[in-house]
């Protein structure tokens, strides 16, 4: 059992080419509040902005939502090192 409540780190998210903060709960749940941003919440100006990064740099940018590898992974590596501190 984790003795934490919350942890909470800021990574840079290439998918959108910002900054974000992830956010994982001792329950095992865990969001991005970029995904409030870039996600589901997107404005038409954050998506003009977006629009306008893409094409001045060749690529695409999309927020991959709840099922982002880098939230998934960075929630993972979370519960193993709790699950390896536990076995010590």
């Amino acid at each position: 059992m984790v003795d934490w409540q919350v942890t909470v780190t800021t990574i840079h998210c290439e998918a959108v080419d910002d900054y974000v903060t992830l956010m994982v709960y001792k329950d095992k749940s865990a969001n991005c509040v970029g995904y409030k941003k870039y996600g589901e919440g997107i404005t038409k100006e954050v998506a003009k902005g977006l629009k306008k990064k893409a094409k001045e740099l060749g690529k695409e940018f999309r927020c991959e939502g709840p099922e982002c590898h880098r939230l998934i992974e960075y929630r993972d590596k979370l519960f193993a090192e709790e699950e390896a501190k536990a076995k010590s």
